[in-house]
């Protein structure tokens, strides 16, 4: 393949059930991902089954598996006979009360090119991960695939521009960020339209701040309370790939599965990068407060 242009496919979708219903779903997904000839496929953070974390449940714990687990077999496979890069999500059990939301990366001839462990980790209304997940204990490092330099960061990772600098001081090529996010059913009209309007922004800013592709996956459709206590989720899906003007090159609907793809030229950042030189007019030497938690 040409090595400055590549397609992507973002793989949004509702909830199937549980690991082997969202397989079966997911092996389709990725052969029309191949049809349209695409070199690198995002699939959804915690794709596997329900979006758990709405409650506190330890039964819930009974989900993850190892890195090396049926999720990175599936997926090896998948990309082995496909000949493509595949970012996946599972919760990992890295060892007796250690947990991560994690992501994975499968490069064409099926071999673990890499994983990311999310590090900004939410505790809020319908999203209690910190219950589940020990934040990563890694650091912001692009992996690399026969598909570039891929910046992988989880979810709530995605507020933070900290992380997405980091990533790109590493070299990333292109920023990713697999993700379940969504929709209280009480949310007012006005309330759901302000929130979805900063998530696509917050991110499309990072694209722009870094001279970056960004790639944002999520999940779609109504997710109960698994207590009946609550009134569920409704994950907005609008899954999308924005160039490095943040620029959006195709988006997803917010109510209906899709395997949405673009091509996208690396050749631009080295552009974009030369009319609009953040990187090289950073002051690092007046940063160093950032540090600090707050600063008074």
């Amino acid at each position: 393949m040409d090595s400055d242009q590549f397609r992507i496919a973002l793989v949004q979708h509702r909830q199937y059930g549980g690991r082997e219903q969202t397989f079966d779903h997911l092996k389709s997904a990725l052969a029309s991902a191949a049809e349209q000839e695409c070199h690198l496929v995002v699939l959804q953070e915690l794709h596997n089954g329900p979006y758990f974390c709405q409650t506190h449940d330890p039964a819930n714990f009974a989900r993850a598996e190892p890195l090396d687990g049926p999720t990175a077999e599936f997926l090896g496979d998948a990309a082995r006979t496909h000949g493509m890069v595949i970012v996946g999500s599972i919760f990992e059990r890295r060892a007796a009360g250690v947990y991560h939301n994690t992501a994975l990366v499968l490069d064409r001839n099926g071999e673990m090119a890499g994983h990311y462990r999310k590090m900004h980790i939410p505790e809020d209304p319908g999203y209690h991960e910190k219950f589940y997940f020990t934040p990563g204990d890694g650091d912001f490092r692009p992996i690399d695939t026969s598909a570039g330099r891929l910046g992988v960061l989880v979810c709530w990772d995605q507020w933070y521009p900290e992380a997405a600098r980091l990533m790109a001081l590493a070299g990333a090529q292109v920023l990713i960020y697999p993700t379940a996010i969504g929709w209280d059913p009480n949310d007012t009209s006005d309330e759901r339209q302000r929130q979805l309007d900063a998530w696509r922004t917050i991110q499309r800013s990072h694209a722009v701040a870094n001279g970056l592709p960004v790639l944002a996956c999520n999940r779609v459709g109504h997710e109960a309370d698994p207590t009946g206590q609550g009134p569920g989720q409704i994950f907005w899906g609008h899954s999308f790939i924005a160039g490095p003007q943040g620029e959006v090159l195709a988006e997803a609907p917010d109510d209906e599965d899709c395997v949405l793809t673009a091509t996208v030229d690396l050749r631009r950042t080295e552009s974009v990068r030369q009319i609009w030189p953040f990187l090289r007019d950073r002051r690092i030497d007046a940063y160093g407060d950032l540090q600090q938690r707050f600063r008074r």
